[in-house]
Parts: C-alpha cells; structure tokens; sequence
C-alpha cells in the first residue's frame, strides 16, 4: 500500500511537471524575469536533470555532487526537453515498478564529497530531494509561463487558464 501511495503520488507530479513543459514557448528559451533568475531553458534543463537525480536515488546508495558538473548546457529545443523528459520517465517507472518497500525503506545519502547533506530512507529522498525539489522550480516555471502570458496548465486542479479567467 506504501508503495502504491508514493508511485501514484510520483505519477502525478510528473504529469503536471510534462503539462508545463509542454507550454515552453521557444521563441523566449533564453528569457529571464530577473537578472539573477535562471533563463527559461536553463530552469527545464534543471528539471530534467531532478529527474536524473530522481533516477539515481534509486540506482545507487548515494549521489556526490561533487562528482557531477555545476550547470549542464540549456536544452533549448522543446521536443528536445521531451523527449528527455520521458526517457527518464520511463526509466523512473521501470524502477518503481521494480523496488519494493524494504529498498524504499534503504537509507540513501545525499553528499557533497566529504560533506554529508542529506542520510534518510530512500523513499522519502524522492520525495523531498526527487519530487518536492521538482514541484518547487516547475512553480517558478508557471510563473515564467504567466509573466510571458502564457497559459498555465493546473497541478491540483484547474488553473485561471484552464478555467478561462
């Protein structure tokens, strides 16, 4: 039951997460609202690389950032975002389908060499490092999304777009 709970969960957040990414409009890819923001495209790069991340929890006891470089250069092709986007999708879901609860209950540690940030159960490192993490910038999507006028696709239920405000 555990299990059907935080896929089910997992499940929808990365619907909502591919509804937005689908809104891209790639003639702003490389806008920003602020000088200190990400640009569009370096903000669903990010995305896709949680979701890499996401795939890690699972694949491996721990995850160095160290050992990964700082930025990732800017996918700025929509279909290109997609397309990678549903690769690690279906990889994620392969290996939901595969875990069972003893190894979401797996203690995973998340470390910056030899700094320690995170040591807690697998699943709940999805769900705080993997998803909340993601749910957090697609939100700061919506909100590029909104200041290009751009509809906005609901999460929880419908948005002002959906509903035609």
């Amino acid at each position: 039951m555990v299990k059907q709970l935080i896929v089910g969960d997992i499940m929808n957040e990365l619907a909502s997460t591919r509804r937005v990414l689908e809104r891209l409009p790639e003639e702003h890819m490389s806008w920003k609202p602020h000088a200190k923001s990400m640009t569009l495209s370096g903000l669903a790069t990010h995305l896709i690389n949680l979701l890499n991340w996401q795939v890690a929890i699972f694949l491996y006891p721990e995850f160095d950032l160290s050992t990964v470089p700082l930025r990732r250069e800017a996918v700025e092709r929509r279909e290109d975002l997609l397309e990678e986007f549903d690769g690690n999708v279906a990889k994620l879901e392969k290996l939901l389908d595969e875990c069972d609860e003893k190894s979401l209950g797996e203690e995973w540690t998340l470390r910056n060499g030899d700094h320690i940030i995170l040591r807690q159960p697998r699943a709940i490192a999805l769900r705080t490092f993997g998803i909340s993490h993601m749910v957090h910038h697609r939100a700061q999507l919506g909100v590029y999304l909104r200041l290009l006028d751009i509809p906005v696709p609901g999460a929880y239920g419908p948005s002002a777009d959906d509903q035609g405000n």
